[in-house]
């Protein structure tokens, strides 16, 4: 009997840049499943999403999840990368820099670049680079965008 490999998770720390004096440390979880092998998720607590949620809205249990292409992870370590709601570019010293952009505002945080080199590693060994398309289950895949 088949069974799918088991996700990647990893626990890190992000620095959110408020201003130019004033940040937050935060818990942030990077996810990465074989199933949808193209894809990243990067999970923040419920309290730093962008949209002020209304008071009697429950926040997620879970988290805010941002997901976006694995490539594009792996391309923001070392060149300036990404277009759209998502960019990421190296930093100072070891870090990396992951700009979140919505219609609510933007989020910028600060990575260890180890610690994503090392998430990006142990995904590699779930799914190879460049192999994700004989993991995609493309009928999967297209009805989850049409439903």
């Amino acid at each position: 009997m088949f069974s799918a490999p088991a996700p990647v998770e990893q626990t890190t720390h992000a620095r959110l840049i408020v201003s130019t004096h004033r940040s937050a440390l935060l818990r942030v979880t990077l996810r990465y499943r074989a199933d949808d092998p193209l894809a990243v998720r990067m999970v923040f607590p419920a309290e730093y999403a962008l949209d002020a949620a209304a008071p009697a809205d429950p926040a997620p249990a879970d988290g805010v999840e941002w997901v976006f292409a694995r490539q594009l992870l792996a391309s923001g370590l070392d060149l300036p990368s990404g277009e759209g709601d998502v960019h990421i570019r190296p930093g100072l010293g070891q870090r990396t820099v992951v700009e979140l952009r919505s219609p609510d505002g933007v989020a910028l945080l600060q990575f260890d670049r180890t610690e994503l080199r090392r998430f990006l590693w142990h995904s590699y060994l779930v799914v190879p680079e460049g192999q994700e398309l004989r993991h995609l289950d493309c009928d999967r895949a297209l009805a989850q965008l049409l439903s």
